[in-house]
């Protein structure tokens, strides 16, 4: 059964193959959405952008393709800039192997994600997330 790590929040859980990557984070108490979010998103339609995530570690391979909701999502939006492969929405990925999840990652202006993953993976390391 795939393994998912989800960096921020330092939860990893075996999940069947498949599995919806947004379900598998509410089921497991992982916040995706920041903010105002929590209440007002589009309940997985993939419409809204706010389950946003960063698969890290070229794990985006084990993700399924993109579909055209997804697609849409993203070119309306900004947070994907230098990063268009690994930012991905949570309710549109479902998961075929291993995944390293960054969830809520900030907005991305400079095209690298690189610091704050970074951060988070030493956090879970230490165990002082």
């Amino acid at each position: 059964m795939p393994k998912v790590k989800f960096l921020r929040s330092g939860v990893e859980v075996e999940v069947p193959q498949g599995a919806n990557l947004r379900q598998v984070a509410l089921e497991h108490g992982v916040e995706l959405y920041p903010g105002i979010h929590k209440a007002l998103n589009c309940r997985g339609l993939g419409q809204c952008g706010s389950c946003r995530v960063l698969l890290k570690n070229g794990t985006m391979r084990n993700a399924s393709p993109k579909g055209m909701i997804e697609k849409l999502t993203m070119l309306r939006s900004f947070w994907t800039i230098g990063c268009e492969d690994e930012v991905r929405l949570a309710c549109q990925i479902r998961v075929q192997g291993d995944l390293e999840v960054l969830e809520r990652p900030p907005a991305n202006f400079s095209g690298t994600y690189a610091v704050e993953a970074e951060a988070a993976r030493e956090r879970l390391r230490q165990g002082k997330l």
